[in-house]
């Protein structure tokens, strides 16, 4: 079974070099270098050549996954931004503001018109409330698609809603987008967190994410980085749990054991393949933390 980490994925602007840079040093699994919102109107057009830098040095960022979210289709920097992206090097490709399928197929067709390798992912941010409505077809619509992302401070201006630290405002648009994305076999990250001083409300915040079923947490900032990792890896506790089903399983299979029963409760093949995937998980993550 294979795994990604995308416990952390964080933001960095498109028009920043040396931040690009210090990415090569930082522990997070994923980095978005942003050519929409992080990165100026007049910055966009230099921002092309200096992510197309930072992607002909991808080897210097070892297993982290590189992404580029472009601007809109119907913005003037859109097209030219997936023209310029479709074979530079990066892993995804992310898409802004996805209201619906047909974007996009749209953006895709530009992206494969231009050299894209048949490797290259797209990832859609959800932040509409139009594109929260069409979750399902947007996961359905393209082979390349691989991960939905959460915009929650559009989302929430959009709904007009509190972001409170509960977000129970927001928990019927998060709910259909992680039964979209999970029902078509993507990965969904959880939207970000502004308030870099409460680092307490961050954490919370992870770990209501990772019990919602949110794989990882999009992050601003690399002090965000530690908590996210950790409120998304499997604990100690849960990797033993997880060993310890899996050989009684086998184990019990070898006896010709219909019936298997862990710690006083019943083992089904569900469990099994949910302790599969966690020990996956943790032997993916370790091969990161080694480089």
């Amino acid at each position: 079974m294979q795994v990604r980490p995308r416990r952390s994925v964080l933001y960095m602007p498109g028009s920043n070099p040396r931040a690009q840079e210090k990415a090569r040093t930082l522990p997070v699994d994923g980095v978005i270098l942003d050519l929409e919102d992080a990165t100026a109107p007049d910055a966009k057009v230099e921002a092309r050549g200096i992510i197309k830098n930072t992607l002909e040095n991808r080897a210097a960022y070892g297993r982290r996954e590189l992404v580029v979210r472009v601007n809109g289709l119907d913005t003037p920097w859109g097209y030219r931004d997936l023209v310029e992206m479709a074979a530079a090097g990066a892993d995804a490709i992310l898409l802004p503001k996805v209201d619906s399928a047909d974007m996009v197929r749209r953006s895709v067709a530009v992206l494969e018109a231009n050299g894209a390798p048949p490797d290259l992912a797209v990832w859609c941010m959800l932040e509409t409330a139009r594109g929260v409505l069409h979750a399902e077809e947007i996961a359905d619509s393209h082979p390349r698609l691989a991960c939905f992302v959460m915009g929650t401070s559009d989302l929430a201006r959009e709904l007009d809603c509190a972001h409170t630290p509960l977000r129970l405002p927001m928990l019927t648009s998060l709910g259909l987008c992680l039964l979209a994305a999970k029902a078509a076999g993507l990965a969904i990250l959880d939207g970000v967190y502004l308030d870099l001083q409460d680092a307490e409300g961050f954490e919370a915040s992870c770990v209501q994410g990772r019990e919602l079923g949110f794989d990882g947490k999009t992050l601003i900032h690399p002090r965000q980085i530690e908590a996210a990792n950790r409120a998304f890896a499997p604990s100690e506790e849960e990797v033993a749990k997880a060993r310890k089903i899996i050989e009684a399983w086998q184990a019990a299979k070898a006896e010709g054991k219909g019936v298997v029963v862990v710690d006083g409760r019943l083992v089904e093949n569900l469990h099994v393949a949910m302790a599969e995937r966690t020990l996956a998980l943790h032997e993916a993550i370790t091969a990161m933390a080694a480089g």
